[in-house]
């Protein structure tokens, strides 16, 4: 990882030129740059309103170049420098899944980018979550933080919300900084962060891939409330394929299939059901039967779904001071701590009640290794 100096950042960038920016991170804003060797990179100015130390920002950089899968952006460099903080990326020319799927980009994904795409995806979490070290939980993951490559292979970005915990610790609780849409029932009301809610954000990531849909109540018919509620009733009708995205001329019905379970499976109310990372890698693959999906979460059940969003949001929900400007939710902070039972049960033993797979060291070395 290279130092860099910030008069040639401000070079590339063309003075951090607005016809150059491509989006909005947790931090503050990316440019897209070119650097004197005429490599082209993507640089993340943090705001002052992030009101991030110099400390923190150096932890960043640690976490960051300290992982290396071929799922997740490279960091390439960085700039301290008086009160410019600031990092350099790769970039990543066919910019974010989001954008892809829901913005007015022209690239076509077929069957197989989506489902290759959704395998990587899950491969890169499955080296967070399992092998990094230390083991990194994204805290945002969204269709906006995967990028997509020359070949449309993914890349998941934007570290800036990841947290850190020790393989002693089962959770931790903190503010949570995220996504409506895409937050773990768990972390979004008390605070309770493990990598099970990485895992529901990447199962809403399945169902927005499978029906080219964004998990917002803005772009679905009003009996639809969410994606999450309108799998769940094409499910107990036995239609959950009519969830698959029109646009699709062609896909494997197999596929899809398995991928809506995995995706009912990911998105459980209780984060002891939903199922690991590499766990979800293998399922995936069709390495192994999936099974019986379980009931419909009581998320869903006990509540009016819009209600019970317009209540978080009104009481509990601070607009981060720099929103995405490609994410299609809305970013969120909020101050609430845990006051479950668990909130302070570092010692309590891991527990997965996740359909009992029988998933070798061989067999997840050979998964990981995919990434390398």
């Amino acid at each position: 990882m290279l130092s860099r100096n910030y008069v040639e950042l401000r070079t590339a960038t063309e003075d951090f030129n607005p016809s150059n920016k491509l989006g909005e991170g947790g931090y503050g804003p990316v440019y897209k740059g070119t650097l004197s060797d005429g490599r082209v990179v993507a640089v993340k100015q943090l705001s002052v309103s992030s009101h991030q130390g110099k400390s923190q920002f150096v932890s960043e950089i640690a976490t960051i170049s300290a992982v290396q899968h071929r799922n997740l952006v490279k960091l390439y460099g960085c700039c301290i420098e008086g009160k410019h903080r600031i990092l350099v990326y790769e970039y990543l020319e066919n910019k974010s899944l989001d954008q892809a799927l829901f913005g007015t980009s022209n690239l076509h994904l077929d069957w197989p980018t989506r489902f290759n795409i959704l395998l990587g995806t899950a491969r890169g979490f499955a080296y967070l979550h399992e092998e990094s070290r230390p083991r990194i939980v994204h805290r945002d993951v969204k269709a906006s933080n995967i990028l997509l490559d020359a070949e449309l292979s993914p890349k998941i970005s934007d570290f800036g919300l990841a947290k850190l915990y020790d393989d002693e610790k089962t959770h931790i609780t903190t503010r949570v900084a995220g996504t409506i849409g895409y937050l773990a029932p768990e972390y979004a009301l008390f605070g309770h962060l493990t990598e099970k809610a990485d895992v529901f954000g990447f199962g809403v990531v399945v169902l927005e891939i499978l029906s080219g849909r964004p998990n917002s109540y803005n772009n679905l018919d009003p009996e639809k409330i969410s994606l999450l509620e309108w799998v769940w009733t094409l499910h107990e009708k036995d239609q959950a394929l009519r969830l698959v995205d029109p646009r699709l001329t062609e896909f494997d019905e197999t596929e899809a299939t398995r991928l809506i379970r995995v995706a009912l499976m990911c998105t459980q109310g209780s984060p002891m059901a939903r199922p690991s990372m590499s766990r979800v890698v293998v399922m995936l693959s069709g390495d192994i039967d999936i099974g019986t999906v379980m009931s419909k979460p009581s998320y869903l059940t006990d509540y009016d779904f819009k209600d019970v969003t317009t209540s978080l949001t009104s009481r509990f929900l601070v607009e981060d001071d720099t929103p995405s400007t490609s994410s299609k939710g809305s970013n969120v902070r909020l101050n609430y701590q845990s006051r479950g039972s668990n909130a302070s049960g570092d010692n309590t033993p891991r527990i997965d009640h996740a359909p009992s797979v029988n998933v070798t060291q061989s067999l997840l070395a050979e998964i990981r290794a995919e990434g390398r």
